[in-house]
């Protein structure tokens, strides 16, 4: 097994649970930590906490671990993972 932690900041909690839905993860937990598990892989939606960078601005960061069977099914997941939460500004 290998595995790894990644956090996201700026997307909603609710948008990250669905991007592990549409790569075919199916929700085992309800409460955090909120588990998914797909074929290869599982992953678990760890915590969420509010970021302030100034009095005004802040932004959410959740930490998210995933886990695969093999370094090539992990970057597998992390590649498809990471093109769902993509950005681009405007």
């Amino acid at each position: 097994m290998t595995e790894t932690i990644l956090e996201f900041r700026g997307i909603r909690l609710s948008h990250l649970e669905t991007y592990f839905e549409e790569l075919g993860g199916i929700r085992k937990t309800n409460e955090l930590p909120i588990r998914y598990e797909g074929e290869q892989w599982s992953a678990e939606i760890l915590s969420e906490k509010e970021i302030s960078f100034t009095k005004t601005f802040k932004v959410n960061a959740v930490h998210i671990r995933f886990v695969a069977k093999t370094e090539e099914e992990l970057a597998s997941l992390l590649k498809n993972y990471r093109y769902k939460t993509t950005r681009i500004g405007g």
